[in-house]
């Protein structure tokens, strides 16, 4: 139910731009989903996103307009955002990449606010660390309002001289089997918390991987340097020792994958590499173990993903981790790939142990904002910030 009434007869509905500046997968679900609510609570929505995401997340079909836009900042970019915003009440741009033309846009408009979520910390070293850190102090002091999603980012907010930063914490949409229960959910679909219905699904995704009798650990996420993938490699060379010895499956694709696999065959470790997969949720529910060992995460998708499925976690001590987990994941320093180690092969030989981070990790899911909590914090900002409309 929205908790938001549609705004009553002959009173202008408040007009929302929504920016997006990449195609993160991330970042263009949560836009997806502010964006149903919104358009159901009475909000006229503008998407304005790369061409490519319209058809993945089907803005215009929740009642939103979509303008394809570049992400760029040169004249021609920001002149066609500037006109997208002419009649807009409130610009929410989301990540760095969108605020930047979103601030140049509006530069002249002080009666049109900027709603900047920051979803995550940039990754640069040397000169472009500098030029990233200048770009993150002239987008957030152009922003009446920034939201962090991890507690670190709104203090990283307030140092840049934020005006009002606050957290916004964005929770992975629920997926709809999960909501709507049994009846709505695909064939042969893993189903959290039901064991004897999920086994035969998860028994065939094992078989696929050809994991029989030993256990699977499973990491997701793009083959970077920075997502921790060698220091997970070099952990995996002490889980030989382990009878059975445990397969490491790890999805995903990037530019780390010919160094990756060349290491793989060298030291003959214990590791498969997936490549780029659709199916992580059913990969989640055949692990044993999932690991996330990045340098930085905020609210990691395939951490939430995880303990809502009761999959047992070991992820790095960084970011926004430790708030989004709690005490339902074993939580290890970044680039110790002895405490890796020690953490996943304890979790295996214990599955007294396993099976009480599994219910942990669903009571602390349950914690996390709902997608209309979601909604119902960015339309009261929006309210606040447009109270003349």
């Amino acid at each position: 139910m929205n908790s938001t009434p549609v705004p009553p007869r002959g009173r202008p509905s408040l007009h929302v731009v929504q920016v997006i500046g990449g195609g993160s997968a991330r970042v263009c679900a949560h836009v997806r989903s502010l964006a149903a609510g919104l358009v159901a609570r009475g909000v006229r929505v503008t998407v304005c996103a790369p061409p490519g995401t319209e058809p993945d997340y089907g803005f215009t079909r929740l009642g939103a307009r979509f303008v394809p836009l570049t992400g760029r900042t040169d004249p021609e970019a920001v002149t066609a955002l500037r006109a997208v915003c002419a009649d807009a009440d409130v610009v929410h741009a989301h990540g760095l990449r969108a605020g930047m033309p979103a601030a140049l846009a509006l530069c002249g408009r002080r009666r049109t606010p900027l709603v900047v979520t920051w979803h995550a910390r940039t990754q640069a070293v040397g000169a472009r660390a500098r030029l990233m850190w200048l770009l993150e102090r002239r987008v957030v002091r152009a922003a009446r309002v920034v939201f962090g999603t991890t507690s670190d980012l709104v203090d990283r907010a307030r140092r840049h001289g934020a005006r009002d930063a606050r957290l916004a914490p964005v929770s992975v949409p629920v997926p709809r089997a999960e909501r709507d229960g049994p009846s709505a959910r695909p064939s042969g679909a893993p189903v959290p918390g039901q064991p004897e219905e999920a086994d035969g699904a998860r028994e065939k995704t094992r078989a696929e991987l050809g994991v029989t009798g030993r256990p699977l650990v499973l990491a997701v996420g793009r083959l970077a340097p920075r997502q921790g993938h060698t220091t997970l490699l070099t952990a995996s060379r002490a889980w030989r020792r382990l009878d059975p010895q445990p397969l490491l499956a790890i999805a995903g694709e990037g530019p780390a994958r010919p160094a990756l696999q060349r290491r793989i065959e060298a030291e003959e470790l214990p590791v498969r590499l997936l490549g780029r997969r659709e199916d992580a949720l059913e990969l989640l529910a055949a692990a044993d173990v999932a690991v996330l060992p990045a340098r930085w995460e905020g609210r990691a998708v395939v951490a939430q993903e995880a303990l809502r499925a009761g999959v047992p976690l070991v992820a790095t001590a960084v970011g926004g981790l430790p708030e989004l987990v709690g005490d339902a994941a074993l939580l290890v320093p970044y680039g110790d790939a002895r405490a890796l180690a020690d953490a996943v092969g304890g979790l295996l030989g214990d599955p007294a142990r396993r099976r009480r981070l599994a219910a942990a990790g669903r009571v602390q899911a349950a914690t996390w904002p709902s997608e209309d909590d979601t909604v119902t914090q960015a339309l009261s900002v929006y309210d606040e910030l447009a109270p003349g409309r």
